[in-house]
């Protein structure tokens, strides 16, 4: 009995220098100060303790609907002229408004059932096919494929955003999807002093691509139409130039369908040009450098534009064949925006647009006042619980307390371990795990003095009090672990630190109030003469 006492003792002693090591890890010196550093390097706080940005974005999904139709029209042209439909066109009627519709017109008569079977062949999984007049087909994207396209759309946003945050250096960034169907995103950046920066970095799409240039340059928008016959023509769009040199503000006319797209982008880095000005050099995937090499063979002496975000950035005239290499440069790039750019473009490009729709700013005062203030409540609730258990179950209550104790320090030691990022509602998750592990100890010394009552040996109403007691406790724990698991899956950042917070707390709880309190009761009894009664109010 005494060796398997001492083993079990030794248990304990383990795990409390275990979870202490989580809490404090190695220390770079003895002094307080470096102490708390180290428990502040392993223990991260939260946006509601350290201050920071709190940021609700919506990403605009029809975007990428529109970009994903974009490339089907492009095959759509290729289709039309391997099948020799001369004269038939591929089109998208409304490309805002309805962006996964494409109509396609003037299919000779000969060559209808080519095309149609074409269609089929390759769209039909993707859109509704319909027939019309003068032999004509419109596709309509599926709801289904239209829903996955946004869905992903969503997620490729918040990964994006996340490793774009991830690499400004942003501690314990919070990015997650906000608000079922509502296509919005959740971004916490605790302690961040360049709130400025960041947002730049998060709303650039950085869609980088290069099109080619249809007309242009004009002095304005109605310059460009009046030049045009007052319509675009199909399958262009008007864009803006903004490359910080004399002929900003025009407009270019471009074919809306890109030769190289954002995907094809395959690294970035900053650099400087041949004047020592900042520009951005970049790489093509393999198959975007013979994709482009193949256009600039064929049109040597022609111009294509680069265009960033909407918005053309450089246009430059085709003066040989280029595989997968350029520059994006131009009097308006500064240092920071190359590091920004390229930093965006090797992260990915964002697969739609972002609009602000929330945005709070934190304080670390603030902070610093959640921090004191759940601070002095957790001790004055633990202080509370301690002192009333010594009062009410005499030495049974210093029993209690001392589980209580290392409930906590396992509970902390986990946080340090997991490099947990603490916040309010955690400290209300600690706070209650104190109260849920107090409730444990209430059961077992209430059960354990009803079985003195009856007449019991001291150890034989311990043994019975746990025995009894065991299935309560367990009953209540699960139902409130699961309760925390619920919480996890439905709730944002802060309620899903609460829930875990009080998870691995309870669980801590059944460890100590079961086994460490027993262990202890077990010890007090060995010293104990046969039948002298123990100390329990």
């Amino acid at each position: 009995m005494r060796k398997n006492l001492t083993q079990k003792t030794v248990l304990i002693l383990a795990i409390l220098l275990v979870f202490v090591g989580g809490i404090i890890g190695i220390p770079s010196g003895f002094s307080p100060a470096a102490v708390k550093q180290s428990i502040t390097d392993r223990i991260h706080l939260g946006l509601d303790l350290s201050g920071g940005t709190h940021l609700i974005l919506q990403v605009m999904v029809a975007e990428a609907v529109g970009s994903s139709s974009d490339t089907d029209l492009s095959r759509i042209l290729t289709d039309l002229q391997t099948a020799g439909a001369t004269g038939a066109t591929a089109t998208k009627p409304d490309p805002k408004g309805q962006p996964g519709v494409i109509r396609v017109t003037g299919v000779p008569i000969d060559k209808d059932n080519a095309v149609r079977s074409a269609l089929e062949d390759q769209f039909a999984t993707q859109y509704d096919i319909q027939s019309g007049a003068d032999n004509s087909y419109t596709l309509t994207m599926k709801l289904s494929v239209l829903r996955d396209i946004e869905t992903r759309a969503l997620e490729q946003s918040r990964e994006t955003i996340y490793e774009r945050i991830d690499r400004l250096g942003v501690s314990e960034p919070l990015v997650e999807i906000y608000g079922p169907g509502t296509n919005e995103i959740l971004v916490e950046l605790p302690g961040i002093d360049d709130p400025g920066r960041v947002k730049d970095v998060i709303q650039s799409t950085a869609r980088l691509e290069i099109h080619e240039v249809l007309g242009g340059p004009y002095p304005d928008e109605p310059s460009a139409l009046q030049a045009n016959a007052g319509t675009l023509p199909p399958n262009s769009e008007l864009l803006k130039f903004d490359g910080g040199s004399a002929g900003a503000g025009q407009y270019y006319l471009l074919n809306r369908i890109p030769i190289v797209s954002g995907t094809e982008f395959r690294d970035a880095q900053p650099s400087t040009d041949v004047n020592g000005r900042p520009d951005v050099s970049f790489t093509l995937t393999t198959s975007g450098g013979n994709n482009f090499y193949k256009y600039t063979s064929a049109n040597i002496g022609k111009s294509m534009a680069i265009v960033l975000d909407n918005t053309v950035r450089e246009v430059a005239t085709i003066q040989g064949a280029i595989r997968d290499q350029g520059q994006i440069s131009g009097g308006g790039i500064t240092k920071e925006e190359a590091q920004n750019l390229s930093l965006m473009l090797r992260t990915g490009a964002l697969p739609a647009s972002i609009h602000f729709l929330e945005e709070r700013t934190i304080g670390p005062s603030l902070g610093a006042d959640s921090i004191r203030h759940g601070v002095e409540a957790a001790i004055g609730g633990l202080l509370a619980v301690l002192i009333f258990m010594l009062f009410y179950y005499h030495g049974a209550g210093i029993n209690a307390d001392l589980a209580l104790i290392l409930n906590l320090v396992i509970l902390l030691g986990f946080m340090g371990y997991a490099h947990a990022t603490l916040t309010l509602p955690g400290i209300a998750g600690v706070i209650l795990t104190i109260g849920m592990g107090v409730d444990s100890n209430v059961l077992i010394f209430e059960r354990i003095r009803e079985e003195l009552r009856a007449g019991k040996s001291p150890a034989a109403a311990v043994d019975q009090g746990f025995a009894h007691a065991f299935q309560t406790i367990i009953d209540t724990h699960v139902t409130t672990i699961v309760s925390a698991a619920i919480l996890f899956l439905f709730g944002t950042g802060p309620v899903k630190g609460f829930a875990v917070t009080l998870t691995f707390g309870l669980l801590a709880n059944l460890f100590t109030a079961v086994f460490v309190s027993r262990v202890i009761f077990e010890a007090n009894l060995n010293r104990r003469q046969r039948g002298e009664p123990i100390s329990i109010g």
